[in-house]
């Protein structure tokens, strides 16, 4: 199968994308040529992106930073949830240290973080 190769080829198989989803709708069969076209382009540009604009796991502290803003929290609201000091939790948000297995299980029961990233 071809790839996109270039920045150039990439914004003309977009173009082309864009253009075909105005044609395409719910109702087009999967087999006319419009559909068949737009999903391979699909395919192309997301692989395209994959390999050139990878986007990386986020951090710890990014993801504690997220969840005090959706929960509303405070960094001594949430010292309190996790059962630790607000300057323990200055230092997760910085990345100066990581929490103990105990606390980490704390995160993911709380705050719904997954494991994974916790303890990556």
């Amino acid at each position: 199968m071809a790839k996109i190769r270039d920045e150039k080829q990439y914004q003309i198989v977009l173009k082309r994308v864009e253009a075909l989803m105005d044609i395409v709708t719910e109702d087009t069969p999967s087999n006319d040529p419009n559909f068949v076209e737009l999903d391979l382009l699909a395919d192309l540009a997301e692989e395209y992106e994959m390999e050139s604009f990878p986007v990386g796991q986020p951090s710890l502290s990014e993801v504690l930073k997220l969840r005090m803003y959706e929960m509303q929290l405070t960094q001594k609201s949430l010292a309190g949830l996790l059962g630790v000091s607000a300057p323990r939790i200055s230092d997760y948000l910085t990345g100066k240290s990581q929490p103990t297995f105990a606390i980490a299980k704390k995160m993911h029961q709380n705050l719904n973080i997954d494991a994974n990233l916790i303890l990556a």
